[in-house]
């Protein structure tokens, strides 16, 4: 029986209970705070205990159910420990507690302590994904088709449409190619309705932003007729919008009212807006009526100021007065729900409080507080300058009226805006002084009114031209408001009338440093330097000026101008062609180009722009003088005699046009035509020399009785004139002695001598316009073309002489920009 027993040996190595007492370094707990390597696992991830999920951490994991003779299943605690029991690296732990945890001969033998378990190397590496798989190759297409749509999005806001468009179509595109991939993969069910919703209703939206109207009602219905999309009957009303586009009326009436009828009443602002809708689209179609009855529930229901001024428009259009004064009262009486100024107003010391309030004093809710003022200010000047002439018997108590309502109530400011407005309707019926009277009656208003009317006042002065009065209301609206742009700009403009154009860019100057968008005062500062001829300045201040009005005519001439003066021919081409771009129809632009291509000898531009001059003004005189002499050079007489005939018309009294008419009958062979226009021309200007030695010359080689006569009358003439031009010359040599001879002389002497004295000068005066023997034939100071009679055979006229063409006036343009524009306005 004991042969079954096998005791101990006393030499056995493997004694349970030895090396009890042996001292291990590593939980030496007073050293763990030098220990780098425990500090660094503590500091990161793998130092952090996981979360447990017993109270008791030691007693957390289930224990292995044991036998006398079974063998136990190693588990190990949270933080790597074995529970007790446990086998660990081949070696049975005993049950007792005799044996430190953790401490086995086999750790002895070399094993590392790793609480942490960071012996068992890296986390295995992830799973790579599948991209040829049918899911991930619809989660790609479907994440494509939404970028897609944003980038439409995007090139809409920045005003790219047809990038808009065409990022639409290919979001289009992609998602067609999406169903069909889902439809193959999963049941229909799974397909994504809200991505087909926004890619259908983007690309309808940028049809109708590319004017695309029948492709954006197309891709409405397919929406609208689609069952599975939620609340579609509602983009009826921008199906609706198209059609008010397109001016169908009845239609876009019709799906506005059917938009209104699936939209539920819970949504009461959508509602209120498609029934404006409708009501603007009654006042297209005349319908007023109807219209009335819209903005009338609109008001009734929820007031806001457009309802309440389109309900004005449509009373204005049927001419109920009553009516009138009663929806101008409820447009009146309309909140504008924003907040008082005085809220912007400090009303301590405190920095904190000082802080805020600057912060919020122009933060992007009071510039929309401000914009909402502003619309309903314009909306109720505009309704009340539309109905103070019809409400009442005249437009004065009309005016009264209005003025009246507007003072009781919140917007009482408007009241002297209205009253500015009285005097300019004055001014529009040309009534100045009853306008006058008005604008004086705000001289003891406050400091801002006061300047207002003075700045109006000075304005009417100014255009009458009465400068004392214009200066006088110039000085008391700077006074009254020194930083008010149009009253210094006034000021500059009557010291500017004076003369004085160093003080006057001084003033403009000041103008421009209240108010850099004043751009009266800019244009006005380039004039006063082109006065100044400090060209550089002058045209800088232009090229500012056109930087901001970039199709200004008046600009654009000054700019040509300046370059005219700088003696830069083709700058000032250059920016006159810009000009005829503008104003294809001015005949002083398209006559300044003729000029500057004639200046720089190419004859064949400067004909054509004086000739499409000529076509649009054909009565300026030197666009006519020069297409006639531009004939004559090129040798064809017979087309000059039209432009020499209409300055005849234009200037009867002036002789020369018809001579030049009968010179080019003559150079064009037409001796008998030419004969009987000097003819004509003697009956009319029976003094006239030159005349007279065309019909003596004429006469002779043709032959004619009438030469002798002719001859005669010539003779006499020269006669005349040697008489003319000896008095002149004596009266020249010796005024002294004739002077003293008339003082000496008795009384009837004296008297004799004063009337022939009288008698000469009369004489002298008819002959002192007269040409002289070789001189030319025209009768004015220009001798820009030669028509002495020489040779009757050959080319009698030289070639005229351009260079010393007036040129435009500098200030043409000037005159309506130096006053100032009427601030109401």
């Amino acid at each position: 029986m004991m042969q079954n027993v096998h005791l101990a040996p006393e030499t056995d190595e493997d004694d349970l209970y030895s090396g009890y007492n042996d001292y291990n370094p590593t939980y030496d707990t007073e050293e763990l705070e030098n220990d780098t390597a425990f500090q660094q696992a503590v500091r990161t991830n793998h130092g952090r205990r996981p979360p447990i999920t017993a109270k008791i951490p030691s007693t957390a994991v289930t224990r292995p159910v044991a036998t006398g003779y079974g063998s136990k299943t190693s588990l190990t605690s949270s933080m790597g420990r074995p529970v007790t029991g446990a086998i660990q690296d081949g070696v049975t732990r005993p049950m007792t507690a005799v044996r430190a945890a953790g401490f086995t001969k086999a750790a002895l033998r070399g094993s590392a302590f790793d609480p942490l378990g960071q012996s068992r190397g890296p986390a295995p590496p992830l799973e790579t994904k599948n991209e040829d798989s049918p899911e991930e190759k619809i989660r790609q297409l479907e994440k494509k088709v939404n970028e897609l749509v944003e980038e439409s999005c995007i090139a809409n806001s920045c005003g790219d449409l047809k990038l808009a468009l065409e990022k639409a179509k290919d979001a289009g595109r992609k998602e067609r190619v999406l169903v069909r991939q889902r439809e193959q993969v999963t049941t229909p069910e799974n397909i994504n309705l809200d991505l087909t919703y926004s890619v259908l209703f983007n690309l309808a939206s940028q049809y109708s932003a590319n004017e695309m109207y029948a492709e954006a009602l197309n891709t409405y219905q397919v929406i609208v007729k689609n069952k599975m999309f939620i609340n579609a009957g509602r983009l009826k009303v921008n199906m609706g919008n198209i059609y008010l586009k397109q001016r169908n009326y009845s239609k876009a009436i019709k799906f506005y009212r059917m938009a209104l009828d699936q939209i539920p009443s819970v949504h009461k602002e959508m509602r209120i807006k498609i029934m404006q809708n409708i009501g603007v689209t009654f006042i297209k179609t005349g319908q007023y009526s109807d219209a009335i009855n819209s903005f009338e529930h609109i008001m009734s229901m929820a007031p806001n100021l457009k309802a309440g001024f389109n309900l004005i428009l449509s009373y204005f259009a049927v001419g109920d007065r009553e009516k009138m004064k009663k929806a101008f009262q409820k447009l009146i009486a309309v909140p504008l729900e924003i907040d008082e100024d005085d809220k912007y107003i400090s009303p301590s010391d405190d920095p904190h409080t000082n802080l805020v309030i600057e912060a919020i004093k122009n933060d992007h809710l009071r510039q929309m507080e401000r914009e909402r003022k502003a619309m309903a200010e314009k909306y109720i000047m505009t309704a009340a300058k539309l109905i103070a002439p019809v409400i009442e018997t005249s437009f004065a108590v009309g005016y009264d009226w209005c003025v009246e309502v507007v003072k009781a109530s919140q917007y009482v400011e408007l009241a002297n805006d209205l009253e500015i407005n009285k005097a300019i309707t004055y001014l529009r019926q040309k009534d100045f002084n009853q306008a006058i009277e008005t604008l004086k009656m705000f001289e003891k208003k406050d400091s801002r009114v006061k300047s207002a009317a003075a700045t109006n006042l000075s304005f009417l002065y100014y255009l009458e031209n009465d400068f004392a009065q214009a200066s006088s209301y110039a000085d008391l609206a700077v006074n009254s408001d020194r930083y008010n742009p149009s009253a210094l700009t006034n000021k500059g403009n009557t010291v500017f009338a004076n003369g004085d154009y160093e003080k006057a860019a001084e003033f403009y100057k000041e103008a421009l440093r209240n108010d850099s968008s004043c751009t009266e005062a800019l244009y006005n500062i380039g004039l006063t330097y082109k006065k100044l001829n400090r060209l550089d300045e002058a045209l800088d201040c232009f090229l500012k000026l056109h930087a901001i009005l970039r199709n200004s005519a008046q600009v654009l001439y000054q700019i040509a101008n300046v370059y005219e003066l700088m003696e830069d021919p083709s700058q000032a081409i250059e920016w006159l062609m810009q000009l005829i771009s503008v104003v294809p129809t001015d005949s002083r632009a398209l006559s300044k180009l003729g000029e500057l291509y004639d200046s720089e000898g190419d004859k064949s531009q400067a004909f054509q722009y004086y000739y499409e001059s000529y076509r649009y003004f054909p009565s300026n005189i030197e666009v006519i003088e020069w297409l006639g002499a531009y004939y004559i050079d090129t040798q064809f007489c017979e087309k000059a005699i039209q432009y020499f005939e209409r300055a005849a018309l234009i200037q009867p009294t002036q002789v020369k046009w018809q001579l030049m008419v009968a010179s080019c009958f003559r150079r064009s062979g037409n001796y008998q035509k030419a004969l009987d226009t000097y003819k004509d021309i003697h009956r009319k200007f029976p003094e006239n020399v030159e005349c007279l030695r065309f019909l003596v010359r004429l006469c002779t080689d043709i032959g004619l009785k009438e030469v002798q006569e002719y001859a005669t009358k010539l003779k006499r003439l020269e006669k005349m004139k040697e008489i003319k031009e000896q008095r002149i010359k004596s009266g020249r040599d010796g005024p002294g002695g004739s002077r003293s001879k008339r003082e000496g002389s008795a009384g009837s002497d004296s008297g004799q001598n004063c009337s022939a004295n009288s008698k000469g000068e009369q004489l002298s005066a008819k002959l002192r316009a007269l040409p002289g023997t070789n001189e030319p034939y025209e009768s004015s100071s220009h001798k820009e073309i030669d028509a002495s009679y020489v040779d009757p055979l050959g080319p009698q006229v030289e070639r005229p002489k351009t260079a010393a063409k007036k040129r435009l006036e500098e200030d043409d343009f000037a005159d309506e920009e130096l006053g100032d524009d009427l601030l109401p306005e």
